[in-house]
């Protein structure tokens, strides 16, 4: 097949849904597939230069809309060329483009979580401007869709509750991770060069934008509470600070008294993000809202158990592989996830940790969603 993604930006800087769609195409390309990418991203960026596959920039695109007035007329010209186009994400112009520009081919939708009711309650002067152009947008992109591909069941029943006018073809896809790469034991030293002051430690690891829906204000809260069991124990929060709330944090840490037991590692990638993985003893977000969490996956696969909320819509499926701990997004269940990991034996943390990374092979491998998702394009 030829598949055609578009996104609004696809700067691997952004992670969530182009992190998605690179993992899936590196897969189908494996299988012999050719997959593009058509992004409203500016083409003078410098990261396009080291993009993993072929990509289309035809930004710069304007406005929170992310509108360009290249994107259509480069569809209606070039979109027959592909078996199927996956639209990734929702509220931007990608989607009402491609419903514009009627190329007769079929289209899927990937909303990325982007239907979670969370955003309603959280943001409902967003949300209703969103009603605005919901049945003449977002609602006839969804409609006329040959399918809308949920990542788990979670997500297409909370999908059902943000808007009454609502009609789809639902399935779930799934999504995954590839295997870690690369030498463990490197990585590690890789990790522990970069951060000396982290040897010998018990690490508790964040890894994700540094976000209010991702709970790292709990998170460090949380943590303030259980510092005082263990010495040994530091916090690693390692992500891009996309909104400016890092200062916030930092400043609650130090009136805490845990500034010192804190590493505040940045964007990680590459060895260093896999080092920091593979050197954690467990992985933690209690997150408000998290449609699938691909770095939790990635923590499953490195044998690292997680300790999330029950707002990350693969926690039903942690518990019943016994991969890590669940709680409800507050401050007492952050403080409860941790409580509960750090009263474990070592034998019961080295048996989550099996369990974390069976979960990974039987459920999360990548594989298993690629070829999923070629069984629905390919669907009469």
């Amino acid at each position: 097949m030829k598949i055609l993604h578009t996104i609004t930006s696809a700067d691997p800087a952004g992670g969530g849904p182009i992190a998605a769609v690179d993992q899936l195409a590196r897969v189908h390309m494996r299988w012999g597939h050719t997959v593009e990418v058509a992004s409203l991203d500016d083409p003078s960026m410098d990261w396009l230069a080291q993009f993993p596959f072929k990509i289309h920039a035809l930004g710069p695109s304007i406005s929170s809309y992310a509108y360009s007035q290249q994107f259509v007329p480069w569809l209606k010209a070039n979109g027959r060329n592909y078996d199927c186009i996956v639209i990734n994400g929702l509220w931007q112009f990608t989607g009402f483009g491609v419903l514009q520009a009627n190329t007769g081919v079929p289209y899927f939708v990937f909303p990325h979580g982007m239907l979670d009711p969370w955003f309603k309650v959280t943001y409902p002067l967003k949300h209703l401007k969103k009603w605005i152009y919901w049945p003449w947008a977002e609602y006839q992109v969804l409609r006329k869709a040959k399918a809308v591909l949920f990542t788990c069941e979670a997500e297409k029943q909370l999908a059902r509750q943000s808007f009454w006018l609502y009609t789809c073809r639902e399935t779930v896809a799934h999504l995954g991770v590839d295997a870690p790469p690369g030498d463990p034991i490197q990585q590690r030293q890789v990790f522990l060069e970069r951060f000396p002051a982290l040897k010998d430690k018990r690490l508790i690891l964040f890894l994700g934008r540094l976000h209010v829906k991702k709970g790292c204000d709990l998170l460090i809260q949380a943590f303030a509470r259980v510092a005082a069991l263990d010495d040994r124990l530091h916090l690693v929060m390692a992500g891009p600070d996309q909104t400016g709330w890092q200062a916030s944090l930092q400043k609650m840490a130090q009136q805490l008294g845990i500034a010192d037991r804190i590493c505040w590692a940045g964007m990680l990638s590459g060895d260093l993000k896999w080092g920091a993985l593979h050197s954690a003893e467990v992985f933690a977000l209690p997150s408000h809202q998290e449609n699938f969490g691909i770095a939790v996956v990635e923590a499953l696969a490195c044998g690292l158990p997680v300790l999330i909320s029950d707002k990350v819509n693969i926690w039903q499926e942690i518990c019943e592989d016994r991969a890590g701990l669940v709680a409800e997004d507050s401050l007492e269940g952050t403080v409860n996830v941790l409580q509960q990991w750090l009263a474990l034996t070592i034998d019961e943390q080295k048996a989550m940790a099996v369990s974390a990374e069976t979960a990974f092979e039987s459920r999360f491998a990548v594989e298993h969603a690629a070829r999923r998702c070629l069984q629905i394009f390919q669907e009469p």
